[in-house]
Formats: C-alpha cells, sequence, structure tokens
C-alpha cells in the first residue's frame, strides 16, 4: 500500500516539476489571460446562427475577433519566440473587440486581452543563475 501511494506522489511530483519549467519557458500567465479575454468576447458575441447570417460581417467580426484572441495566447505558448508578433496582434484585436462585439466583451474581455497580450510581450527568459550571481547581464535566452 505504502509503494503505492509512494510511486503516485512521484508521479504527480514528476507532473508537477514538468509543468514548472513549461511555465517558466514560456510566457504563460500573458497566454492565459489572453485566452480568457478571447473566451469572455466569444461568450458576450454568442447570437443564433439565424441572425449572423443576416447581419453578415457584423455578427461574424466577434467570432472572429475572439477566436484570433484565443489563438494569439495559444501560440507563444508553442512557439515562445513569436511572442511579441502575437502579444501585439493580440492587443489590436482586444481593442478592436471594443468596436465589434459588445463593447468588447463588456469591457471585461477587451481588458484582459490588452493585459494578456502586453504580458505577452513583455515576457523575457529567466536568466541562467551563474549569469545572476555574478551581476552581469547576459545575452537573451531564448527557449
Amino acid at each position: 500500500m505504502l509503494s503505492r501511494a509512494s510511486a503516485a506522489y512521484a508521479r504527480i511530483s514528476a507532473a508537477h516539476a514538468w509543468f514548472r519549467a513549461f511555465r517558466r519557458t514560456r510566457p504563460f500567465w500573458g497566454g492565459v489571460w489572453m485566452v480568457a479575454g478571447g473566451w469572455t468576447v466569444l461568450k458576450f458575441s454568442l447570437s443564433s446562427v439565424q441572425l449572423i447570417v443576416s447581419t453578415g460581417f457584423g455578427g461574424v467580426a466577434g467570432y472572429l475577433v475572439g477566436g484570433g484572441m484565443i489563438l494569439c495566447g495559444l501560440i507563444p505558448l508553442a512557439a515562445p519566440r513569436q511572442r511579441y508578433t502575437f502579444g501585439l496582434i493580440g492587443c489590436v484585436l482586444a481593442v478592436v473587440s471594443l468596436v465589434v462585439s459588445n463593447l468588447g466583451g463588456f469591457l471585461l474581455g477587451m481588458a484582459l486581452g490588452v493585459l494578456g497580450g502586453s504580458m505577452t510581450v513583455g515576457w523575457g527568459a529567466r536568466r541562467p543563475r551563474a549569469a545572476r550571481a555574478a551581476g552581469g547581464v547576459p545575452e537573451a535566452v531564448e527557449g
């Protein structure tokens, strides 16, 4: 019984270590906030399909902007070197959502998108320990 519990604890500990390493080598929180903002914009722009077809681009724009924000939040998690491009695109889409989708998800989706985009752009990889201890400024470490 004890060996099962210790094996389960070892698996949980290994999963936690993997997730911690994943989170620290990517703009994780910026992506999370941008996905939350995109989901909020999508949630508040949901309408019936008949209404969207009859209104044309105005009805589809909320879906495009919200989906674009979600993609701009997920792509930097997979490819951290693209954080500037998709962080800026995500910020622009968040501001555009103010006009095309119920005040940007009643301002909440827009605020979350701008916060996530700015966190994604401002994220920097962690410096190596030796460089931090020496006080030097190393070149950027990209993962």
